[in-house]
C-alpha cells in the first residue's frame, strides 16, 4: 500500500438512486416511500424554466413534511451558469430543515466550481446553524469535467460521490448518438472473413473510457462512483446489462429514472448468494491459514492473494450493511 492514505467518504448504501422531478408533488411523495437507497429531487433538467420557483417550493415542503425512512435524500440544483442555482442552495438549506443529506451539483467542469459551491453552502449552513454537514454529489457530464475529474474529486471534503452524466457528456463531445446511455450499433468492429467468407460484427462500449476514468478519479479520492441514467425504461434487460457493466468497472450503483428501474439496480449492485458464499469462504480460508501458521491461502485449488482477501472483506461489509 502507498504511504498516502485515502480518506473515505461517509459510507452510504448507494445501489439505486431515484431521480424525481421537483415539479411533481405526487411523485415526490411516492419517491419517499420507494425502495431506492438514495432519492434526489431534481430542480434542474426535469423542471421547465417557468416552473423553477414552484418546484423549489415543492421540494422544500417535501423535505419538511415527508417520512423518508432510512434512505439518503439529495437535491439536484441548477447549474452554476444559471440564475437559479444560488436560490436553490439558499432555500433548501434555510427552509428545508435537517433531513437533507446531500446536494447534487450538475455539469461540474473544474475544481474551482466545487470551491465556489462549497463556500456558498458553508456560509448558508453557518448562518442557519445547521447541525448536519451536507455532502456533495458531483456530476461529470462534459469534456471539461472529465479532463479535470481528479482535481474535481479532491476539491472539497464535502465530496461523497462522482456521477457519470452520459447524455450531456455525449452532447459535449459531439458524439454521434441520441439515446441516453446504452450501446450504439455504429460503435463496432468487423472481423476478418472466416474460411466460408462470413464476417461477424462485435459491438463495443463507447462509454468505457469515460466510466473507467470516473471510477479511478472517485476511488483515488475515497468517493463513491455512481453510474447515471439509462433512458429506455421499457428495456429491463438493457438496463440490467448496463448496470452489470458498471458494477464490473467498480461503480457502486446506478440512477433510476423510473421506479421500475429501482429493483433492477438493487439486484445488480447487491452481492449475489454465490458471490457472498465465495467471499465468506475466502475469509474462512484466510483464518484457517493463519491458525495453521501458513503464509499462503488456497481455496478450491486456487491461490488467494491479499487483493482477493480485501475484495472479499469489502463484499461482506456491503452485505452486512444490507442485512444479507
Amino acid at each position: 500500500m502507498s504511504f498516502t492514505q485515502i480518506d473515505q467518504a461517509p459510507p452510504r448504501v448507494n445501489r439505486s438512486e431515484l431521480a424525481v422531478p421537483g415539479s411533481n408533488p405526487r411523485m415526490l411523495e411516492k419517491a419517499a416511500g420507494s425502495d431506492a437507497d438514495v432519492v434526489f429531487y431534481d430542480l434542474e433538467d426535469a423542471v421547465a424554466p417557468n416552473e423553477k420557483d414552484q418546484a423549489r417550493a415543492n421540494v422544500v415542503a417535501a423535505l419538511n413534511d415527508l417520512d423518508f425512512g432510512e434512505k439518503t435524500v439529495s437535491v439536484r440544483v441548477n447549474g452554476l451558469d444559471t440564475p437559479h442555482m444560488y436560490r436553490d442552495v439558499i432555500d433548501v438549506i434555510e427552509q428545508g430543515g435537517e433531513r437533507l443529506d446531500l446536494i447534487m451539483f450538475p455539469k461540474i467542469g473544474t475544481a474551482a466550481d466545487v470551491y465556489a459551491v462549497d463556500m456558498l453552502v458553508t456560509q448558508v449552513e453557518t448562518a442557519v446553524g445547521r447541525q448536519k454537514r451536507l455532502g456533495f454529489e458531483l456530476i461529470i457530464e462534459s469534456a471539461l469535467g472529465l479532463a479535470n475529474a481528479d482535481a474535481i474529486a479532491g476539491a472539497s471534503p464535502r465530496n461523497e460521490s462522482l456521477h457519470f452524466g452520459v447524455a450531456d457528456y455525449a452532447a459535449s463531445i459531439k458524439a454521434s448518438t441520441t439515446q441516453i446511455g446504452g450501446p450504439n450499433p455504429l460503435y463496432a468492429v468487423l472481423t476478418d472473413p472466416d474460411e466460408a467468407g462470413a464476417r461477424e460484427v462485435h459491438w463495443g462500449d463507447m462509454w468505457h473510457y469515460a466510466m473507467s476514468r470516473i471510477v479511478v478519479a472517485a476511488r483515488s479520492n475515497g468517493l463513491r462512483p455512481v453510474d447515471g441514467p439509462f433512458g429506455d425504461f421499457s428495456d429491463d434487460d438493457g438496463y440490467r446489462y448496463q448496470a452489470n457493466r458498471g458494477k464490473v468497472l467498480g461503480f457502486e450503483g446506478k440512477w433510476a429514472i423510473h421506479p421500475k428501474q429501482i429493483p433492477l439496480a438493487n439486484e445488480v449492485f447487491s452481492p449475489s448468494e454465490q458471490e457472498l458464499a465465495k467471499a465468506r469462504a475466502i475469509l474462512v480460508a484466510m483464518e484457517n491459514a493463519k491458525a495453521a501458521g501458513e503464509g499462503a491461502v488456497a481455496l478450491d485449488g486456487k491461490l488467494i492473494d491479499l487483493a482477493s482477501i480485501r475484495q472479499a472483506e469489502a463484499m461482506v461489509a456491503v452485505a452486512e450493511k444490507l442485512g444479507i
